[in-house]
């Protein structure tokens, strides 16, 4: 098996996230199953999913709310399973979007107690992780379609 080429800064977000999400990847696909029905392929989604959110925090650490937030909710995430899915599918059927900063406080985990010079530091700060997640999950299926 070949390796998955490294950004070469170590210090950086992208080589942290990288290495958490490839080692958190790993773990999953140690305990993956023989059978793949609808209801585990989408258990896995979730556990991917939540790998790549939990590494992508980890690798930012405790000095953004964004992170801070996304641990919390990933950490507490048993204790309110049922009320959340139930409480995201309301809000995803009801949601609009009007510009207001409301909605970015919404939007941006962490973001309902900020005021709003803060928010849009976060929400840039947290964008440009979201590339970062994207641009190496593209890396990771590329690398692994070869």
């Amino acid at each position: 098996m070949t390796t998955l080429i490294m950004p070469s800064n170590h210090n950086s977000i992208k080589t942290r996230f990288t290495y958490r999400f490839a080692r958190s990847l790993k773990k999953l696909n140690k305990n993956r199953p023989a059978s793949q029905s609808m209801k585990e392929t989408y258990r896995r989604y979730h556990m991917i999913r939540v790998a790549s959110y939990a590494s992508m925090a980890s690798a930012v650490g405790p000095k953004r709310a964004w992170s801070r937030a996304v641990l919390w909710k990933i950490r507490n995430r048993t204790l309110h399973r049922t009320l959340m899915k139930k409480s995201r599918i309301h809000a995803l059927r009801t949601r609009k979007v009007s510009g207001n900063p409301n909605d970015l406080r919404k939007l941006v985990p962490g973001g309902e107690g900020m005021d709003f010079s803060r928010l849009l530091n976060e929400t840039a700060h947290y964008i440009k992780c979201l590339r970062t997640q994207v641009q190496i999950m593209k890396n990771i299926v590329d690398h692994c379609s070869n």
